[in-house]
């Protein structure tokens, strides 16, 4: 066999592969439970296949994947490849005995054998292995509910991963698993929107890459969603096109997480006939899998369907052999719905004592996986967040430097070239009008940056930071990763508004909402914020200075309203004036200018506000280029008795 070496390295592959399938397919039907022998022919192709040293996953996946699920035949070809200090091929075995006590729910095993694979493939300095090894980790924390390690291992995973300038099929396939597992992460935390986006997005790449296993996972995931959301209908339809994908690749393992989700659909829609046929014929299936997670899935949702049917006596049996797997085995997710189940069950038969019991248990599993998912997740993104800022600073720092040096140089070749051409005066003129332009635009970026900092300041990073933190606190899970998605959005968004001059009006209205939501928390949810576009105008063709308009806003919410007790009010109308200008008008029901003005006197601490002084610069800048002028007034308003009822900012921006 050796000898088809000389017909090059992918040849020999193919001849290696042809022969090995047929070996290996009978030489896997023979082996039993109990023992098996390692026959000379088996040794003798993995010798070749040593020898001949490949590196890729999929170029050893072709001879080994009749086998890869077999531990005796794994371990042998792990310690030859140890011997022989092939550390690819030892890398790959070790990861396939990983899965395989994975899916076996065998969870501590399996987390060991991963690392050590991941050591082997670092020693051997293959990414592609590296990769895969950190993916197949963060998979097993996920399904230990350790979000924390799995979240660190998918996102390192996904950074090596990119680091390859032209990446190959294996590595494309490995940033997939690393894309779909923090995909997964969004769903445990009940984030479904975020989920099926990520989903849908792996999709597309595994039509590309013909991946047909990750097209049945996929689809499987987002049915999940969709039915966590209520939307059976279309939960219904992508596990039926899972279920298609899992049928095409013979998948059993697939079939029945697919028949397990159909059911628990059904039963939903009252079909519980039809989901107890489902789950009697995956039981078995699900047994010879040997994996516990889905076993224990399958007894409790047994259990679940036969309450439905009236059926107690079995349904107790299932739900309590599904709970003792779980248990078993540190499944904390299949132990709080088992007791959610057992308890039903128990208020069906009218035993309210047992039913309180099993409730009570599971609130106390609800509130461990809740609390702990919740924490983790803040963490890493609040962490990730400042890695990416400081990061961007970097960059921009890095960015101003080389434009600074460009420029410079730009200055030299045209006092050069000005000097050869022109006579001494018209250098001189020249010279004078450059240092204009420069000063012009030192103004302009100082300008910006002063802007970017009033957007940006600290106090309202860390108010709001903080206020998200209380959410944590209190447990509420749902309010925290809302506004957490919120800020991290607002954040964005001023980020990418302060590299361009101008933007759609339509994308500051959004943004200034955004603002106004995160503030609204530090006032305890008492701030009426309403926009209101009049008719005729369509806000994503008008065109205005980026970030105007949250100084007014500032000043509405800390000098108008958060002195005031009772109804907060911030209305902003945007509207158009006869010379076809656009008119904003931010109008608040605050104590007034007056009152504003001697609280801040009486302070001992006077912070001077520039926000209003900075957008009145860049208003009469951005103005320049219009034939009108822009125009601001601020206006006291008052009731019949003279006392003040809050202020109004009329802003009229030129558009011709």
């Amino acid at each position: 066999m050796l000898k088809s070496l000389k017909y090059g390295y992918e040849g020999f592959f193919k001849v290696l592969s042809s022969f090995a399938l047929l070996y290996l397919i009978f030489a896997s039907n023979q082996v039993t439970a109990q023992s098996v022998s390692i026959s000379d022919d088996f040794k003798k192709t993995v010798d070749s296949l040593i020898e001949a040293g490949p590196k890729t996953y999929k170029e050893l996946d072709a001879v080994l994947r009749p086998v890869r699920s077999d531990t005796v035949f794994m371990n042998f070809f792990e310690a030859r490849a140890a011997e022989k200090k092939y550390l690819d091929g030892q890398t790959y075995a070790l990861n396939q005995l990983g899965r395989k006590y994975r899916n076996i729910s065998d969870f501590a095993k399996s987390l060991d054998l991963h690392r050590k694979a991941l050591t082997v493939a670092e020693a051997a300095k293959n990414v592609e292995f590296e990769v895969y090894s950190l993916n197949m980790i963060s998979v097993v924390y996920r399904k230990t509910d350790a979000i924390k390690s799995s979240l660190d291992y998918s996102q390192q995973a996904l950074a090596l991963a990119e680091t390859i300038a032209k990446p190959s099929e294996g590595i494309k396939r490995s940033m997939n698993v690393s894309s779909n597992n923090i995909a997964n992460i969004y769903m445990m935390l009940e984030q479904y929107d975020l989920a099926i986006e990520r989903f849908e997005k792996s999709i597309v790449l595994d039509k590309e890459l013909d991946n047909n296993l990750g097209l049945a996972i996929n689809y499987q995931n987002i049915g999940v969603c969709y039915e966590a959301q209520g939307r059976l209908e279309k939960a219904l339809e992508n596990l039926q096109t899972s279920l298609s994908y899992n049928e095409k690749i013979d998948s059993d393992r697939g079939r029945v997480i697919c028949n397990y989700s159909i059911a628990h659909v059904f039963v939903h829609q009252n079909k519980e006939k039809e989901a107890l046929h489902l789950l009697e014929s995956a039981l078995p299936v699900a047994v010879r899998l040997d994996d516990k997670k889905i076993i224990s899935s399958v007894h409790i949702n047994m259990g679940w369907t036969l309450t439905h049917l009236g059926r107690y006596k079995i349904a107790e049996e299932h739900l309590l052999k599904g709970r003792e797997i779980a248990a078993q085995y540190n499944l904390l997710a299949e132990l709080e719905e088992a007791d959610k189940f057992l308890s039903e069950l128990f208020v069906a038969k009218g035993n309210y004592k047992k039913a309180l019991e099993y409730y009570k248990s599971n609130a106390h599993f609800k509130d461990v996986i809740s609390t702990e998912r919740n924490l983790r997740y803040v963490d890493d993104v609040i962490y990730y967040y400042d890695y990416e800022k400081k990061n961007s600073k970097i960059e921009v720092l890095e960015k101003q430097n080389e434009i600074a040096k460009l420029r410079l140089r730009q200055n030299q070749i045209t006092l050069w070239i000005s000097g050869i051409v022109l006579a001494l005066m018209a250098g001189i003129f020249y010279v004078l009008y450059r240092q204009f332009q420069l000063k012009n635009e030192k103004k302009v970026i100082t300008l910006e940056q002063d802007m970017l900092r009033s957007q940006m300041n600290p106090h309202f990073l860390f108010n709001s930071l903080n206020s998200i933190k209380l959410y944590i606190i209190n447990n509420e899970q749902k309010n925290a990763v809302h506004y957490l998605n919120k800020f991290s959005k607002l954040v964005r968004k001023i980020l990418e508004a302060s590299s361009v001059k101008e933007i759609a009006l339509a994308e500051e209205l959004e943004t200034v909402e955004l603002y106004m939501n995160i503030e609204d928390i530090r006032f305890s949810n008492e701030i009426n914020f309403k926009i209101t576009v009049a008719d005729g105008v369509d806000p994503h063709l008008i065109k205005i200075p980026s970030l105007i308009l949250q100084p007014f806003l500032e000043n509405a919410l800390w000098h108008g309203l958060s002195s005031k007790q009772g109804e907060k009010k911030i209305d902003l109308h945007v509207g158009k004036t006869e010379e076809d200008s656009i008119a904003i008008t931010i109008t608040d029901n605050g104590i007034g200018r007056a009152a504003a003005e001697k609280i801040k006197e009486s302070k001992v601490l006077k912070r001077k506000s520039v926000g209003i002084d900075i957008t009145k610069e860049r208003l009469a800048n951005f103005s320049k280029e219009f034939r009108n002028p822009y125009s601001l007034e601020m206006i006291d308003l008052f009731d019949d008795k003279g006392k003040a009822t809050g202020t109004k900012v009329v802003l009229v921006i030129p558009t011709i």
